[in-house]
């Protein structure tokens, strides 16, 4: 098994970074060789060996309130050797990858499991019309279309006793069928339907966030060269795209956003910090207005948020300052 295993703890920081104490810091050394030691007991499902992490580093200190754990998991074939696989040689098996992410926010235990680069296309059963059009629209109706995509879906459970492997399986398999076998009208009402009937079939699903770009494919124009196209050659544009978005939540299950902090929707996406989700509670003290203006008051809550620009504070419900490269 080949894993990308990230840790993210939340609790009380706040000494390392007003005094540079660091006596509540859990060096990344000691989440790192905590990893190594817990996966030499086997990993079993991502999202088992990332319960067993959250539930670790959590329970670690007091002044920890919660942990993060983001893995992805890449899968392997075995390479073919004369009609047989071989027993030592592999080759990676394409570009998809399966995610969970795991977090721990005191007692409670959120699993979100999920898949990224997914890349599905129908070559018919695809329209396209009915959408407004202005002086700058040059794009044609269609009632015939090539219908092409990346999935990135998640999915958050109820339940942390599952049957990962076989949930994941069947979540998997009901999306793919969904999206073969619905004559689409848009992008959009296949993620739909594809949300959808997830959440139908699997009782112990809360919801599914899904992010596709539509990935067009457009009939090739040969005239130049005196030929025709009836339909056999076409070229696939990768700029502009849409990038459709969603969730389907159930009606009955509350929302758990604390499951999602730090979790992007689409796999290109860049993380919102590299402190993904860390808040400080800072203790009494003076109003002080520091140096970079930024007035830090008693008793408030201030999120960290670090990005390539530098280092910025901003209140937790605020909007998040836009950086120099853009990224909020």
């Amino acid at each position: 098994m080949d894993l990308n295993v990230s840790s993210a703890l939340r609790g009380d920081f706040a000494g390392a970074f007003t005094d540079g104490d660091n006596s509540h810091i859990l060096a990344t050394d000691s989440q790192k060789n905590t990893v190594f030691a817990f996966a030499r007991d086997g990993i079993s499902t991502p999202e088992e060996f990332g319960l067993r992490l959250a539930r670790h580093f959590a329970g670690s200190y007091d002044w920890i309130t919660g942990a993060r754990i983001g893995i992805e998991s890449f899968g392997w074939d075995r390479i073919a050797v004369g009609g047989q696989p071989h027993d030592h040689a592999f080759r990676r098996a394409g570009g998809e990858v399966r995610t969970a992410v795991v977090t721990a926010d005191g007692d409670d235990l959120h699993v979100v499991a999920g898949l990224s680069d997914l890349v599905v296309l129908k070559t018919t059963g695809s329209e396209f019309w009915g959408f407004p059009r202005d002086a700058y629209t040059t794009l044609p109706e269609t009632r015939e279309r090539i219908l092409a995509t990346a999935v990135t879906a998640r999915w958050r459970y109820t339940r942390t006793d599952l049957d990962f492997a076989a949930v994941y399986d069947s979540v998997r398999t009901t999306m793919l069928e969904t999206f073969a076998s619905l004559h689409s009208l848009a992008l959009q009402q296949s993620q739909y339907a594809m949300a959808t009937a997830v959440l139908e079939r699997h009782p112990d699903v809360a919801e599914v966030r899904m992010s596709m770009p539509n990935k067009h494919h457009f009939l090739q124009d040969l005239s130049a060269f005196g030929l025709d196209n009836p339909d056999v050659v076409y070229h696939a544009d990768d700029r502009p795209y849409g990038l459709i978005e969603g969730t389907v939540l159930r009606d009955d299950v509350p929302a758990a956003e604390v499951a999602w902090e730090g979790t992007p929707a689409s796999s290109d996406r860049p993380p919102r910090s590299v402190d993904q989700g860390c808040r400080i509670v800072r203790p009494p003290a003076p109003d002080l207005a520091q140096e970079d203006g930024v007035r830090r008051t008693p008793d408030r809550r201030w999120a960290p948020r670090l990005r390539s620009a530098g280092f910025s504070w901003s209140r937790p419900g605020s909007p998040a300052p836009v950086s120099q490269d853009g990224h909020r």
